[in-house]
């Protein structure tokens, strides 16, 4: 007799997840942040201490302002004049309106700069009765000791010129620095004195007198004098 084995089904057993809401989940997180409150706690110090530390703070910081005030050269307080940007902000003439100089009027003072002469000479042109053409008005034409001494150094071949300067109707200015560049001299006579307009050929010197506002530059065109900042000016360069 033949003995039949019955067979078994056998199925695959399934693992149970625990889902979001259980129980001990939330256990297990509140028991968690129990722990994280009792070790803040134990390494926070106690509310009072704190108090009193900010207090002591307060007042070390309060002496240490009085101490610098009263010393001055103490090295915070050097410290503090160093962080500190100090702005030196250019002093505004009493003369000017916005960019308008009220200083300018008849008679007109004029500062002759070198090379005005010898364009003046090449041009053949007489520097008191084209100045008065120009501006319609009594000029007073100025000459420094600057000038005279470039004249001076460029020889017998610009005697002419020389002789110019000498004449009696130019008013000299005295100049108090050293040498003879007669460039920087212009430029800072005129930022102090804005009275005077500035005769001259040189592109350098006339682009350095165009940053400073309420000076007006007289040069050579068209074998005559004109204007630079002169609207109705002959010649004048137009925006």
């Amino acid at each position: 007799m033949s003995s039949k084995i019955k067979k078994k089904r056998k199925f695959a057993a399934t693992k149970r997840l625990i889902t979001a809401t259980d129980t001990r989940l939330q256990a297990r997180s509140l028991e968690h942040e129990a722990n994280e409150r009792a070790r803040s706690k134990a390494s926070e110090p106690p509310r009072g201490v704190v108090i009193r530390e900010a207090k002591r703070r307060q007042i070390e910081a309060q002496e240490k302002k009085k101490k610098s005030k009263k010393s001055g050269d103490t090295e915070e307080g050097l410290a503090d004049d160093e962080s500190e940007e100090v702005v030196h902000a250019a002093p505004v003439m009493s003369g000017m309106f916005f960019t308008h100089n009220t200083q300018l009027g008849p008679p007109y003072h004029v500062i002759i700069d070198t090379n005005f002469i010898n364009f003046s000479i090449q041009n053949k042109l007489e520097l008191f009765t084209s100045m008065m053409n120009c501006l319609y008005a009594k000029c007073t034409a100025y000459i420094t000791d600057c000038v005279i001494g470039e004249l001076e150094k460029l020889g017998p071949r610009f005697r002419i010129a020389m002789r110019i300067a000498r004449d009696p109707r130019f008013k000299r200015l005295k100049c108090t620095h050293k040498g003879v560049y007669a460039d920087d001299c212009i430029v800072d006579r005129v930022t102090m004195h804005r009275c005077y307009i500035v005769a001259t050929c040189d592109k350098d010197l006339r682009r350095r007198l165009r940053k400073i506002p309420g000076v007006p530059i007289m040069y050579i065109t068209r074998s005559q004098y004109t204007v630079e900042r002169m609207p109705d000016a002959y010649g004048a360069p137009r925006k």
